[in-house]
């Protein structure tokens, strides 16, 4: 049997933890075990490290960083050749390693035997503007090619998934209460404030985890009477834009979540999303 592409990886995951999005995105021990989330191959992250290295992409960095979350639907204030201007000084440059992004598995949730605590949902990569500003680029297999999907302000992606790797850890993110957290020798451990007050300064077991998530959202998976109502959309990745992190897309506006792959246009961000039931 083939090896099964990203995208239709991607694709089973979206049939899972369904979001609202204009732009979406187009899975990690069993249950209760602790091996982590499975990794894309090496060709999977150097065509994603490509697509961030496109001449355009590099041009949009430049916009996003001379904006400062200003939407691109909103004035500046200033003229479009004093906006290029700005965005040439911003000389945007990518830092670091691509690197996969892994969110907590419906499947987990659920604790359906054989599912990981997390899912691939995209891959970033880091980019610094000449005043420091920074942002993360989104990568997703799109049609059989990696395309940047997504930019988003700071850098929570990459810089956690730094610190749980130098740890011989694995990041993830819980992205109803945007926690971070790693997983590592069997237990799930907070990366930050909100992993923290989620399971402890210490950390909890997979299994306590799993648990913990199956009460949190259980009834709210895809076919339950929650998702049959409407609400939010059942169980999703993401919903509402934060305050800190969000903008509109570029052309017809976009939160970007996990979803079956949609259109090509790139969407620009502030921050991260939360989801409110």
């Amino acid at each position: 049997m083939s090896k099964p592409s990203m995208s239709g990886r991607l694709a089973r995951a979206a049939a899972a933890l369904t979001a609202a999005t204009a732009l979406g995105l187009a899975a990690a021990p069993s249950a209760l075990a602790a091996d982590g989330p499975a990794a894309l191959t090496g060709g999977d992250l150097a065509a994603a490290r490509g697509a961030t290295q496109n001449p355009a992409v590099l041009d949009q960095l430049g916009h996003f960083f001379a904006r400062r979350g200003v939407p691109p639907t909103q004035s500046l204030g200033i003229s479009a050749a004093d906006e290029a201007k700005a965005a040439n000084a911003a000389a945007p440059r990518l830092a670091g390693d691509t690197v996969p992004v892994y969110t907590l598995d419906a499947a987990f949730v659920a604790g359906r035997p054989g599912a990981r605590v997390a899912a691939v949902e995209f891959t970033a990569t880091k980019a610094v503007a000449a005043d420091g500003q920074t942002a993360s680029v989104w990568t997703a297999e799109q049609n059989g090619a990696w395309r940047v999907v997504n930019i988003a302000s700071g850098g929570d992606e990459t810089d956690y998934a730094a610190r749980a790797a130098a740890d011989g850890g694995t990041a993830f993110r819980e992205p109803q209460i945007n926690a971070w957290y790693e997983l590592k020798d069997g237990r799930v451990l907070p990366l930050e404030d909100s992993a923290r007050r989620s399971v402890g300064a210490h950390g909890t077991t997979v299994a306590a985890y799993q648990q913990l998530v199956h009460q949190r959202y259980g009834d709210k998976l895809p076919g339950s009477a929650y998702d049959a109502s409407g609400k939010a959309g059942g169980f999703r990745a993401d919903a509402a834009p934060a305050p800190d992190r969000t903008t509109p897309a570029v052309a017809a506006g976009s939160v970007l979540g996990l979803t079956a792959l949609a259109g090509t246009a790139i969407g620009l961000r502030r921050r991260k999303v939360r989801v409110k039931y």
